[in-house]
């Protein structure tokens, strides 16, 4: 995964993971890597999502 990736690329790459991985032609060896890969990504998505949540926050609270 890239260091500076955004949002919209990780959850991108995530869809493209799981359409990979829900097909029954993905090979056994490959599996567990691709089940890595999204964990990562989801992850990754969850804490952006976490920061932009808490930014907003800020910005509202501080127009109070």
């Amino acid at each position: 995964m890239k260091k500076n990736m955004t949002y919209n690329e990780a959850f991108n790459a995530l869809e493209i993971l799981v359409e990979e991985i829900e097909t029954d032609e993905i090979q056994l060896d490959t599996l567990a890597e691709k089940v890595k890969q999204a964990n990562e990504l989801i992850k990754f998505c969850e804490t952006k999502l976490r920061k932009i949540d808490g930014d907003i926050k800020k910005v509202t609270e501080g127009n109070k």
